[in-house]
């Protein structure tokens, strides 16, 4: 019940609510990104959504226009070249993952799940499967992204998807999403061009 209607019913309401407040800083963030690299402020990429559904993402777009798409920022080589000047502060404090919020009101995600993956992730996808962490609505945060981020190793990160979906509740879901808040803050588990830095780390 919760997952079919009342979290769908949540998702609608603080998104419908969330455009509006967030509709001017929005449109001066787009003027920002235009007026240092001309083009699309917002980019589309395809992901892979519920039941391994492909659907159009939007995100500000942190990055020039000759940056390679479609490919994960870990795969690039030296990632920093392509970011611009805003880009970094636009990232670290989750600000391209604003427009986002159309794709929750659309249902193509809620608020909390797992990521959604690259089309063309295909290790995240398959480790995600065992999961059966595909087979939710991916989410603009989630449990992996309170407990890492970027930082994580895929097998990891897919094994943290799939705890979420076993604990699916609406305390569950405030849990995660509160915690985004503090990690947001402090910019906590972005790494430009990074996945698995918390083992390297070690």
């Amino acid at each position: 019940m919760y997952q079919r209607i009342f979290k769908r019913m949540i998702d609608i309401i603080i998104s419908l609510i969330s455009i509006v407040l967030l509709a001017i800083p929005m449109v001066v963030v787009a003027i920002v990104i235009k007026a240092e690299d001309p083009g699309p402020a917002i980019f589309v990429q395809k992901r892979v959504g519920n039941h391994k559904k492909l659907f159009k993402l939007y995100k500000f777009r942190s990055m020039k226009m000759s940056t390679p798409h479609d490919t994960p920022t870990h795969l690039l080589e030296n990632p920093e070249q392509y970011l611009l000047k805003s880009g970094k502060f636009i990232r670290k404090t989750s600000i391209d993952e604003l427009p986002q919020l159309f794709n929750i009101l659309k249902g193509d995600m809620s608020f909390v799940g797992p990521r959604p993956a690259l089309w063309n992730q295909d290790d995240l996808i398959a480790e995600r499967d065992k999961y059966g962490a595909n087979d939710v609505r991916p989410g603009l945060t989630g449990w992996a992204q309170i407990n890492g981020r970027d930082e994580l190793e895929i097998p990891v990160k897919a094994a943290l998807d799939g705890e979420y979906v076993k604990r699916q509740s609406f305390i569950f879901d405030m849990k995660c999403f509160f915690g985004t808040f503090s990690k947001v803050a402090n910019g906590d588990g972005v790494v430009e061009g990074g996945t698995g830095s918390m083992k390297e780390k070690k």
